[in-house]
């Protein structure tokens, strides 16, 4: 029996849980869209490898915490939390509260599979700070 788009996504958390980046390309369509939290997209595969090796050296125990799927045929929605660590330069730095804890919401589409779809719906304010970027 196929796994359901429940299933495919609930991996993908896996997947970005144990930052397995060859994992992650896997459960991707070649045509993948990413969207974050401010709405910026990357496309394809290629960009996302190259996204989420970025991602997880800036955030090396970056986290999800799923409390609440729900889905409607190929339409995954999950809520729950995201944390890390901001590691400036690569190196983390205890002395200094760069860690943040977030609510969050996920939107994944999963067709044969595949997720062709994962979106980021977050405050990013407490990562922009843990890394001392002034967005505004």
């Amino acid at each position: 029996m196929p796994k359901s788009p429940t299933d495919i996504a609930m991996d993908f958390v896996s997947r970005i849980d144990a930052h397995d980046i060859e994992g992650l390309l896997k459960l991707m369509s070649e045509n993948h869209r990413f969207v974050d939290g401010l709405g910026e997209e990357t496309q394809g595969k290629g960009n996302m490898k190259k996204a989420w090796a970025s991602y997880f050296s800036w955030f090396p125990d970056y986290h999800m915490f799923i409390e609440r799927t729900f889905a409607n045929r190929q339409w995954v929605a999950l809520f729950g939390r995201a944390g890390g660590t901001y590691a400036a330069s690569g190196k983390y730095r205890p002395e200094k509260n760069l860690h943040w804890d977030i609510p969050a919401a996920w939107k994944a589409r999963v067709v044969a599979g595949l997720v062709v779809e994962w979106q980021v719906y977050a405050d990013n304010e407490p990562v922009w700070k843990a890394m001392g970027v002034k967005r505004y």
